[in-house]
């Protein structure tokens, strides 16, 4: 179940690195809201699974899914260059992700 809540609490990193964008330097209220309420579940959630899991494991695993998924998020929504080197970022870091989890 750790495994489950760190995945939450990685998706939940995208969602308050991608709201860091639409806070406009936490000027507007919704935004900043949504985002600071995403943070915190996402903390909380990777501290729950830190109960469990390695902590060196769980925050790299916990990062990466953040850094793929804003990544992503940000070619396939933002229209941000999806060069060569980018996706053999993503794929780097996805390879790591994989290798700490197998190690695990």
């Amino acid at each position: 179940m750790a495994w489950v809540w760190l995945g939450l609490a990685g998706l939940l990193e995208v969602g308050w690195a991608v709201g860091l964008k639409f806070t406009e330097g936490f000027s507007r209220l919704v935004p900043t809201v949504l985002t600071l309420g995403a943070m915190a579940l996402s903390i909380g959630l990777l501290g729950v699974a830190l109960k469990t899991l390695p902590v060196g494991t769980a925050y790299a695993v916990w990062t990466g899914i953040g850094a793929i998924g804003t990544a992503i998020f940000g070619v396939l929504v933002l229209g941000e260059a999806a060069t060569a080197a980018r996706i053999g970022g993503i794929a780097l870091i996805a390879a790591g992700i994989v290798t700490l989890k197998l190690g695990s």
